[in-house]
């Protein structure tokens, strides 16, 4: 029996951020992953591969020159499905290895096994050659992330009819593509292949989509993508899911049919805890096998054993899940760390890109909060004609108590590149005059945000110390 400070089970980026944590701290600290390569979801499934499979998508297809060279321009006339996993594995390789090394040079045990909780102090693995090792620990960190929810009513198939995991291993680019689940990952996916110009139905049972997001940013962000050729269903439950063999048929509730070559399901996730058996150390799961936690320390009921990542569910990112981590990791061994800025972005990596920070109007409103709107869009820059966007939006909110930046909305090229001027900004409590007072680097797209800063500025109240200010050097009775 081996006893470590810290056993971490999963590798993902809660994983691997605590795990290079406590190895910093020098304590004794192993990695637990079920797969034979370390990553979790995020690298192999989820977040990289299919940020990888939209740049090959874009690149290939041409797509960010077309409005100059024409809706018909491609840098490669057949795009074969080959040519998308290329780039991919290249790229999964290299996020292994920098991993490995990273625990190597951290001093980071790994274990690849399937772990399952004995009690609250003790697990086993077991390994593929079917061994079983026997593991104690002071304190435990579960970062197991998510699995693709299978419902029994879709005739999954491996080929045809497949979930997120199985869709990075596809064949060949189907003609046509239906999407079920209008989340993000359904979105991305849905967007992406839309770019390919594969025919894409989107389907979501709910009447609206996406929202935590901007209504605003839907609005603009609904009409880019019919535009590029997106069928969007809102509010058409499915009824039925049909394999007819050399098409899939779906049934919706308000009696019509969709078909196409290929069907994605995409319509939640599901907490991997199932094989943890976590109720031998005094823990439960909801309904969705996800862990709950204390938000500030990530400690579970029992005080010894924490959970972060995608496992607990909102946001489910993989940037928050890194600082879940190394917060988590810091709290387990008794180190003192900042605190979480309270601030951080979400991005959609569709076609275009969505990314957001802090309120939404929606939100202004319900907390009751006076604001001012700023808006700016690509095609004001000189950069967005430089580049040929005819697209773009970028949407400030201000507090007209305390010109307070309380929240930023972009939709469109860069966007989750851009959004980190917003996060500063929020965070350090800047308000609209920064946006007015500084300048921008000329040509950028990042002059959107002095555009928008404007258009609020010149619509607020002028605060006092302003106006006398601007009265200093006026012609007047000279002192005495």
């Amino acid at each position: 029996m081996s006893h470590y400070d810290l056993i971490i089970i999963g590798s993902g980026p809660a994983g691997r951020a605590a795990a290079i944590q406590a190895g910093k701290l020098k304590r004794r600290v192993l990695v637990i992953d079920r797969k034979d390569r370390l990553g979790g979801v995020s690298v192999h499934t989820g977040t990289i591969p299919s940020k990888t499979l939209r740049e090959t998508v874009l690149n290939l297809s041409g797509w960010r020159e077309r409005s100059f060279y024409g809706r018909s321009y491609r840098v490669k006339d057949d795009i074969a499905a080959e040519d998308l996993k290329a780039r991919l594995h290249m790229t999964l390789d290299h996020e292994v290895d920098v991993l490995e090394h990273q625990f190597a040079r951290n001093h980071v045990d790994t274990l690849h096994g399937l772990a399952r909780f004995v009690d609250a102090q003790t697990i086993d693995v077991a390994t593929e050659a079917g061994d079983f090792t026997r593991l104690t620990a002071e304190r435990f960190l579960i970062s197991t992330g998510t699995k693709t929810y299978r419902p029994d009513t879709v005739p999954f198939n491996g080929r045809t009819v497949v979930d997120s995991d199985e869709f990075l291993e596809l064949a060949q680019i189907p003609r046509s593509l239906i999407v079920v689940g209008a989340g993000v990952i359904g979105v991305e996916y849905a967007t992406m292949f839309s770019a390919l110009d594969v025919r894409v139905t989107l389907i979501e049972p709910r009447e609206t989509f996406l929202d935590f997001i901007d209504d605003a940013l839907i609005q603009d962000f609904t009409h880019q993508i019919r535009e590029n050729g997106v069928d969007l269903r809102l509010g058409s439950a499915i009824e039925t899911i049909e394999d007819a063999g050399e098409h899939i048929e779906v049934s919706l509730a308000n009696g019509r049919h969709v078909r196409a070559e290929m069907l994605l399901f995409a319509a939640g996730r599901m907490g991997a805890t199932e094989s943890l058996d976590v109720a031998a150390a005094g823990l439960e799961t909801d309904h969705r096998g996800r862990l709950e936690v204390d938000r500030k320390t990530y400690q579970t009921a029992v005080p010894h054993i924490y959970a972060a990542g995608d496992v607990i569910g909102h946001p489910s990112l993989a940037s928050t899940s890194v600082q879940q981590g190394r917060v988590a990791a810091c709290h387990a061994l008794e180190t003192p760390t900042l605190p979480e800025s309270p601030w951080f972005p979400y991005g959609i990596y569709s076609v275009p890109e969505i990314s957001t920070c802090g309120m939404s109007e929606e939100e202004m409103k319900e907390r009751g909060i006076p604001y001012e709107v700023g808006i700016a869009r690509f095609r004001e820059t000189s950069r967005g004609h430089i580049m040929g966007l005819e697209h773009g939006l970028l949407k400030m909110l201000f507090s007209l108590k305390t010109r307070r930046v309380l929240g930023v909305q972009i939709v469109g090229e860069g966007a989750t590149e851009l959004i980190h001027i917003a996060q500063a900004v929020l965070n350090l409590k800047g308000t609209v005059d920064y946006f007015v007072q500084n300048t921008f680097n000329y040509p950028t797209l990042a002059e959107a945000y002095k555009i928008a800063g404007l258009d609020a500025f010149n619509r607020m109240p002028i605060p006092e110390e302003y106006k006398l200010h601007r009265d200093e050097g006026k012609p007047g009775k000279a002192r005495k």
